[in-house]
């Protein structure tokens, strides 16, 4: 598990199972969710299921807030690419 400690509005140390920060990590990336499960190699639904988690234990709703929360903590790298500005703008 991946956990951060911040001063952010996350009050308590946020825990990220290995799956989750994995979703995360393609959906920041610029994947879709269908895109995010095939290259996982399990269903779309399990992909939102674990996107549902994450915004959840980060206090937030959308996937720009996710990335951002997740970034600040220190639970996935900011690498800017074009993939993020397609990201940033489908949302």
């Amino acid at each position: 598990m991946v956990e951060a400690t911040s001063p952010t509005p996350v009050s308590r140390p946020v825990r990220l199972t290995k799956r989750e920060v994995e979703v995360l990590g393609l959906i920041a990336a610029g994947h879709s969710s269908k895109e995010a499960a095939d290259s996982l190699y399990v269903s779309k639904r399990t992909v939102d299921f674990h996107l549902a988690n994450i915004y959840d234990k980060l206090q937030v709703n959308n996937r720009v807030q996710a990335f951002r929360a997740a970034t600040r903590l220190g639970l996935i790298p900011f690498e800017p690419t074009m993939s993020m500005m397609r990201f940033a703008s489908d949302n």
